[in-house]
């Protein structure tokens, strides 16, 4: 098991939302009432949010346009809690 240094600072993973609001896609940082960026169809949307949140640790839900989360990615990858190691 890797141990993490005493005095090595936590990284803060920021959450994002990827929402259809009136057939405009939404990226918007979670506790933001405005839209990082907007996309016109969700195909765009998901490759420019993986552009938008290159260099960054986040967490991008995507949501169908009923609202529901259909799925979760993290960025970078290496920073999935839930990836199994190895």
């Amino acid at each position: 098991m890797r141990r993490q240094r005493a005095d090595a600072i936590p990284i803060v993973m920021e959450n994002f939302h990827l929402t259809d609001i009136g057939g405009i896609w939404h990226l918007t940082k979670e506790g933001s009432d405005h839209a990082a960026r907007t996309f016109p169809t969700k195909e765009e949307a998901v490759r420019g949010s993986a552009d938008y949140l290159e260099g960054k640790v986040a967490s991008l839900k995507i949501h169908d346009r009923d609202g529901k989360i259909e799925e979760e990615r993290t960025y970078p990858r290496s920073a999935d809690p839930s990836r199994p190691k190895g």
